[in-house]
């Protein structure tokens, strides 16, 4: 999970490319390099500057197509431009909503500003402000002993032009000035509706006793509401479809065609508060029915808005997703339960950027979209997001995780604040709860079991614990097993082995797909096509697949490679057992895994499955192993240094 905190990393980065000679590059080196410091989300680059990879697993953005507003600046100014750490030019950049690039060439600096004209020049008046200041400063002899020391030989040379004058600039006023820019942009609003919940006779009328059976009947649903102060009731789950939606004929419509007996647990309970208009947190693990649980909500909020759909600027809804994968799963559901017309679209990395955009300026309700992508498009002017008034973050640990929190950050400047938010997670760790305090107001939270990390109870979890060479005769005897209904995932850790155990399986005349990062867009698709529609049973994939991948009739999860962490294996876990269905796991167990043993027996032991002994052993060992090491790092301690003598 990515660990992001709200320094540096919550705005776009300062790209600083370096052309300078060895002196100034040194002095100027630690002002200019502390804002980007590499989180979660970015890699140093090459000589041009830093990289910017938090996309994770969509193609790289392309560059913005808006021209920038270009400039130069003396450059020994430049780093009382960037601050101390990147201060100022991160204050800049929040404050004015803009991207900023310097590329330091001497004697003057190239100041590029990525953004709206208006916020463009905002930015450089900022700027001006800070070198004006700064020139006034300086004195005829300070710039020529600059001059002597850039073009000498040398040596690292620090003087106190380096102290940061901060109190320089009136940061309040710029502050108070981005507060009424805000107040101005979204002024002009029209109002949202959001309570569309009429509670049902047969709802209303249950009793305290009769709540409290169903909830721990349907896997401990539990209910919680974050708002601070005077807490609020919460709603008695909806136990069928009429309930919910008694008066949307059309979503029952949609529903009965589907063949759905009744609502999943999370759904029940979360329709009557998201119905309500109240911000929701839904926790629950893969395969629990959570995409629905907000998609039909969605539907009638976008219909029923006091604004005509026709009169409206942009799109109503957006739907943020980690992966491409889950971002067309996503889509296809809102095709497959299309409501009064609303019109969907698909925006991910590595698809035709220019369809896409053909797509948003026809019109679009719904935009379904990896942070990456959107991010981009918002930069260049070819979505408005002003008009959004229901979002959804859809698996936001997963989101965090790969590092896209700088441009969901990005990306919610644009949405006005008064909106719906509703946020899905597998999982509540910090990084999750510190997203939802941000950008969540006053919301309830639901969650399915446990807030502890448990794989669900409708797969059967097999464990076997043998050596890294025996690993291929087990696959191969399991496979050449299958009967004619199986379907199974095969998990790797890596994208060569993929690549080797699928050539491997081709070899021995076993129809498979691969599906990896390294694969074109279109083969990964297609892969999954195969796959779905049966044409092909055998799945081998990295960790890209274990979410955001809806395959109902999967029957088995065989975990050839343990995932890098017991978070990973339980989502692997939940790409069978889905919508009802049981299915099988088999997770194969090496020496280089028993690190994760005690994590994995706690799984396994809250699922009720057994627990082979060989796992038990291996546990044992490593908690055995791991205290003796412990031991002797004390008793190196205690003893301390050995003692040098001299003669």
């Amino acid at each position: 999970m990515s660990r992001q905190g709200t320094g540096a990393n919550t705005f776009p980065r300062v790209f600083v490319s370096r052309r300078a000679s060895a002196v100034s590059r040194a002095s100027d080196q630690r002002s200019a390099e502390e804002p980007n410091r590499r989180g979660r989300g970015g890699r140093r680059g090459g000589r041009g500057g830093w990289k910017d990879t938090s996309a994770a697993s969509e193609s790289a953005a392309p560059e913005p197509q808006e021209p920038p507003l270009c400039f130069r600046v003396k450059s020994d100014l430049v780093r009382f431009v960037i601050g101390r750490g990147g201060s100022k030019i991160r204050d800049i950049q929040s404050t004015t909503n803009t991207r900023i690039q310097i590329t330091k060439r001497y004697p003057e600096a190239e100041v590029k500003i990525f953004g709206s004209k208006v916020m463009q020049t905002k930015a450089k008046a900022v700027i001006d402000t800070i070198v004006q200041k700064q020139e006034e400063n300086y004195n005829a002899e300070s710039r020529v002993s600059n001059a002597a020391v850039q073009s000498s030989t040398g040596q690292n040379v620090s003087t106190d032009n380096n102290v940061d004058t901060e109190d320089e600039i009136d940061w309040d006023q710029i502050r108070e000035d981005a507060l009424k820019w805000k107040k101005q942009k979204w002024a002009d609003l029209p109002p949202i509706k959001k309570n569309f919940y009429i509670e049902s006779a047969e709802t209303s009328s249950m009793s305290q006793m009769q709540i409290d059976h169903w909830r721990k009947e349907n896997y401990n649903v539990m209910c919680d509401d974050l708002k601070d102060g005077e807490k609020r009731c919460i709603p008695n789950p909806t136990c069928k479809f009429e309930d919910a939606f008694q008066c949307y004929p059309d979503i029952m419509e949609n529903i009965k065609r589907a063949g759905f007996q009744k609502p999943t647990p999370i759904q029940s309970q979360t329709w009557p508060i998201v119905l309500q208009g109240i911000d929701l947190i839904g926790v629950a693990q893969t395969g629990t029915g959570k995409t629905l649980s907000y998609l039909m909500p969605g539907f009638i909020h976008l219909d029923s808005q006091p604004l005509a759909r026709g009169k409206r600027l942009g799109p109503g809804m957006l739907v943020l997703t980690p992966t491409r994968e889950l971002a067309l799963q996503v889509e296809a559901e809102c095709s497959k339960y299309s409501y009064k017309g609303l019109k969907s679209v698909c925006i991910y990395g590595g698809g035709d950027r220019d369809g896409q955009i053909q797509d948003l300026t026809k019109g679009v309700d719904i935009v379904i979209a990896t942070p990456g992508r959107l991010n981009d498009l918002q930069m260049n002017d070819f979505v408005n997001l002003k008009s959004i008034t229901y979002l959804v973050l859809d698996e936001a640990d997963k989101m965090l995780d790969m590092g896209f929190e700088p441009q969901i950050m990005k990306i919610l400047l644009d949405v006005r604040p008064d909106r719906q938010t509703i946020m899905t997670s597998a999982t509540w760790p910090h990084a999750v709860r510190r997203l939802a305090e941000s950008y969540l107001k006053d919301p309830m939270i639901v969650y399915v079991g446990t807030l502890d990390l448990v794989a669900v109870n409708t797969v059967k979890q097999n464990v076997i614990v043998t050596t890294e060479e025996e690993k291929r005769s087990h696959i191969q005897i399991f496979l050449e097993s299958m009967s004619p209904k199986d379907k199974v995932i095969v998990f790797v850790s890596r994208k060569a082995v993929a690549d080797h155990l699928s050539s491997d399986l081709i070899l021995r005349r076993l129809s498979v797909e691969s599906l990896h990062g390294n694969r074109e867009q279109s083969d990964r698709e297609k892969a999954l096509e195969n796959f779905k529609t049966g044409k092909v049973r055998i799945l081998i994939a990295t960790d890209l697949a274990s979410r955001g991948l809806d395959v109902h009739d999967v029957t088995h999860v065989y975990n050839y490679d343990f995932p890098r962490n017991i978070e990973e294996y339980v989502h692997r876990v939940g790409r069978t057992g889905r919508a009802g269905r049981t299915g099988v796991s088999i997770t194969l167990l090496t020496r280089n895994d028993w690190k994760v043993a005690t994590d994995l027996i706690n799984i396994l032991e809250r699922a009720n499955q057994s627990i082979p002994e060989d796992l038990v052993s291996m546990a044992e060992r490593y908690k055995a192993n791991k205290e003796k090491k412990e031991m002797g790092k004390k008793m190196g301690r205690s003893q301390g240094k050995p003692k040098k003598f001299y003669d």
